[in-house]
Parts: structure tokens; C-alpha cells; sequence
């Protein structure tokens, strides 16, 4: 039987429970989205089709689990009605389960590159493409950690970290674009790198958005596009 408050609402202990298994859910999706970029890179990197069609299909998963939390959020809002920073709390969860599934469907997007290039002339990756989707991974992992924490000096590293990737976002589309010049044979496997590079871009968006979130929940500040360190 749930416990409840003098004015008949459940008890607050009992909000807090089950804000923690949201929590436990939130991290089970962003494992999956965490792994699905990690096997989407390498599956692009070594041209590896079966790895690729698994991402894909995985995809499914991440959707119905966010599909799931997000009706809980709705659910504990509608039966604990909770303010201040427990409201921020579930909003965070909230805006976070739908970042974490946008990163799986980036991750399907860079699997899909593999499946398209199985008929065109093969060249090798950029040698940036791996470091830059280590860094967004980091990225991922600590925007997490950060919500976990409820550290917001950790979010906002996370946008100076996000520079450094827009940087690399730049400079390896530049080079991308300048070898597709001189070999145009190679066009179709050059734009599907640069298709590659754009979703390892947007998902550290994502990360940076996750972060952004985490100030919001602790501070009860906006820093919505003015994440800085």
C-alpha cells in the first residue's frame, strides 16, 4: 500500500524510489545508444555489413525503452505532481532519454553508410575518424556521469569539449571535400565519410545537450545554446 501525504498525494520517499529506477532505465538506454555508436564505428571502419545490419535492427530497442521511460516521466508527474528540483529532476530524465535516442538513431544513420558503400570502390577512413568518435563517446559517457553526479561544473566541460569536435567537424570535411576533388572516382566513399563525420558531430550536440540539462536540473539556470566552460 503506498504511503500517503495528509492532503491524500503518495508520500514524497516513495517519489524518490521510483525516480531512481527511472534512473536505472535512463542508463540502460544510454548503454544501448553508447554501444550502437561504438559498433556502428567499427562497423563502418572495417566495412563489416552483419555488424552493421545488428546496429540497425538494435535500434528498435532504444525506441521502445525511451518510448517506455518517457511514460513513466508522464506517469509520476501526473501522480506525485512534484516541484522545484524534483520536477527538474524529471524533466532532466525526460530530456535526456529523447537525446540518448537521437544518438541510437545517429548510430543506425552511420550503419546505414555501410550498407550503401557495399557496391562502391572502397578507400581507406580518414585517420581522424576514429579519435573524433572517441571523443564523442567520452562526451556521452560524462554528460551521463555528470547527470548522475548532479555535477554541473562536469556539463560544462562538456561544451568545451563539444568545440574541439566542431573543430574536427570542420577540418576533416574540408579535407574529405578537397580529396573527393582530385579523385572523383572516390566521391561516393569521400561523402560517405562526410556523412559519417556530420552524425558523430550531431551526437556530440547531444552530449552537450544532455549537459545542458544537468545545469538546469542542479541550478535551475537555462544555459540552452550558451553551454560554455
Amino acid at each position: 500500500m503506498v504511503a500517503e501525504t495528509g492532503g491524500g498525494r503518495p508520500a514524497p520517499d516513495k517519489f524518490h524510489r521510483e525516480l531512481e529506477v527511472l534512473k536505472d532505465k535512463l542508463l540502460e538506454l544510454a548503454r544501448l545508444a553508447e554501444k550502437a555508436i561504438e559498433l556502428s564505428i567499427k562497423a563502418f571502419l572495417t566495412q563489416d555489413e552483419a555488424l552493421a545490419r545488428r546496429v540497425i535492427v538494435g535500434d528498435k530497442t532504444v525506441n521502445e525503452l525511451e518510448e517506455a521511460i518517457d511514460g513513466e516521466c508522464v506517469r509520476l508527474i501526473a501522480l506525485f505532481q512534484p516541484v522545484a528540483i524534483d520536477l527538474r529532476q524529471l524533466m532532466a530524465v525526460d530530456h535526456i532519454i529523447a537525446e540518448l535516442e537521437r544518438i541510437g538513431d545517429s548510430a543506425t544513420n552511420i550503419a546505414e553508410e555501410v550498407l550503401a558503400l557495399k557496391e562502391s570502390p572502397g578507400r581507406p577512413p580518414h585517420p581522424e575518424l576514429p579519435q573524433m568518435a572517441r571523443d564523442v563517446l567520452e562526451m556521452v559517457r560524462q554528460s551521463v556521469q555528470a547527470f548522475l553526479r548532479r555535477d554541473p561544473k562536469l556539463a560544462r566541460d562538456i561544451c568545451k569539449a563539444d568545440n574541439i569536435v566542431d573543430e574536427m567537424d570542420r577540418d576533416l570535411i574540408t579535407e574529405l571535400l578537397q580529396d573527393m576533388t582530385g579523385s572523383p572516382e572516390g566521391i561516393p566513399a569521400g561523402q560517405s565519410q562526410i556523412n559519417v563525420v556530420r552524425n558523430l558531430e550531431r551526437v556530440g550536440d547531444h552530449a552537450t545537450n544532455i549537459a545542458e540539462q544537468v545545469v538546469y536540473m542542479v541550478e535551475g539556470e537555462s544555459i540552452r545554446h550558451r553551454c560554455q566552460g
